[in-house]
């Protein structure tokens, strides 16, 4: 609650006032002439009246808690007026405690200061700790061109370097590595750990020199049709590698002087399973994709021979035992009838990623599969315009939908 007061009467007993006080702390204070005024809320109530002084000849210290009763008149130099808890207004020596605990509350920290923190953090980040251009710079293409030919470490592990050059595949490239067919700058290495960097170490396997240049990261995604395997053994004649033939062929027309990628799949599906299938050359994101720990969620599309009743729904949504662990599927929903597909199907998310997972929960039902398609892993759908046996390079924002910040 405001009150507003009103000056009613103002006396000044000098009308010669002195020259401006001095404000040097070496000399004394010097006195104004004293104020009587007196103050009321409205023309009708009582007025108080106050004799001010607001210079004392001899200033006190400005923590004194003394009343202001106590002190001799004249002397108040800091003078508060305050509306105490009977409602009426006291002059006092010290503000009242309600400021006192504004101002403590108060917060203080400076807003260009913090501005300046964050500027300088920022700086130091991108020049490094020590003054020296250590980080990466995250900004144009140019400058993390820039870093990567200039600061960035480039040394890998031999096996490593091997698979990514398209030699074999990673557990194949130790075994050349321990046969001794491997040597680095004319000696035979035995350690599939050696650091390497192509692009500065001599490197032949088998007699061969290893380009210097690594192929690109690749990132695929396969509309896999039925009666094709995820292999890359060089017997199996439908492979679902195959079907990157011509993409293959025209690499080196598209990508002069970059070795060809040997691209492998990422996880399996069976013979009989159709669907998004991804496929790349990059070790460490199929490792991502296919890990447990990362939790991606797969949906099927089970396409069901015969009838299917809401028991089934209820024995697969408790799950079953594939290969000593109790699966459970995150959601089981039957689909509506579509007029060009005569059977029911049902849509099937799971996350664990075993060996015939969803055939194991539908069979566990009692159902017998007719069909079976995978549609998502993560955030990523298959495209519905992909036809069977083709494919499309993913995009950075199909890998981030994935969980992979390249």
């Amino acid at each position: 609650m405001v009150t507003t007061c009103t000056l009613t009467s103002l006396h000044l007993h000098h009308l010669v006032l002195p020259k401006p006080p001095s404000f040097s702390l070496l000399n004394p204070y010097r006195t104004l002439p004293r104020i009587f005024c007196s103050l009321a809320s409205s023309p009708s109530s009582p007025s108080f009246e106050f004799n001010i002084s607001f210079a004392p000849s001899k200033p006190k210290p400005r923590n004194t808690d003394e009343d202001c009763s106590a002190l001799p008149p004249g002397q108040l130099f800091i003078p508060w007026i305050v509306r105490g808890e009977d409602g009426n207004l006291k002059l006092q020596t010290h503000p009242p405690p309600r400021l006192i605990q504004a101002l403590s509350d108060a917060k203080t920290q400076n807003p260009k200061k913090k501005k300046k923190d964050k500027i300088d953090k920022k700086l130091k980040t991108e020049t490094g700790a020590n003054g020296s251009v250590a980080a990466e710079p995250r900004r144009s293409k140019a400058a993390r061109r820039f870093y990567n030919e200039n600061f960035r470490e480039s040394s890998q592990r031999l096996s490593k370097v091997l698979a990514a050059a398209g030699v074999a595949s990673r557990r194949s490239s130790e075994e050349l590595i321990f046969d001794s067919k491997v040597t680095v700058n004319g000696s035979v290495c035995n350690t599939p750990q050696t650091r390497v960097d192509p692009a500065r170490d001599v490197i032949y396997v088998n007699g061969n020199r290893l380009p210097r240049r690594l192929p690109p990261k690749v990132y695929l995604a396969l509309n896999k049709p039925k009666g094709y395997i995820c292999s890359s053994g060089k017997k199996e004649t439908k492979s679902v590698l195959c079907l990157f033939d011509d993409f293959l062929k025209s690499w080196g027309r598209l990508n002069p002087g970059l070795p060809i990628p040997r691209l492998f799949t990422v996880g399996r599906l069976d013979v009989a399973t159709s669907g998004l299938l991804i496929v790349t050359n990059d070790g460490d994101f199929a490792q991502m994709l296919a890990h447990p720990s990362s939790k991606l969620s797969k949906e099927y599309f089970a396409t069901i021979d015969g009838e299917v009743h809401k028991r089934h729904l209820i024995t697969i949504s408790k799950g079953t035992v594939i290969e000593g662990v109790h699966c459970t599927p995150d959601s089981v929903e039957l689909l509506p009838r579509q007029p060009d597909i005569s059977r029911p199907r049902l849509r099937i998310v799971v996350h664990e990623g075993r060996n015939h997972e969803v055939r194991e929960l539908v069979k566990n039902a009692g159902l017998e599969i007719y069909a079976l398609k995978r549609v998502r892993i993560g955030g990523y759908k298959l495209p519905s315009d992909l036809g069977h046996g083709k494919h499309v390079e993913l995009k950075p924002i199909d890998l981030k939908a994935m969980g992979w910040n390249s």
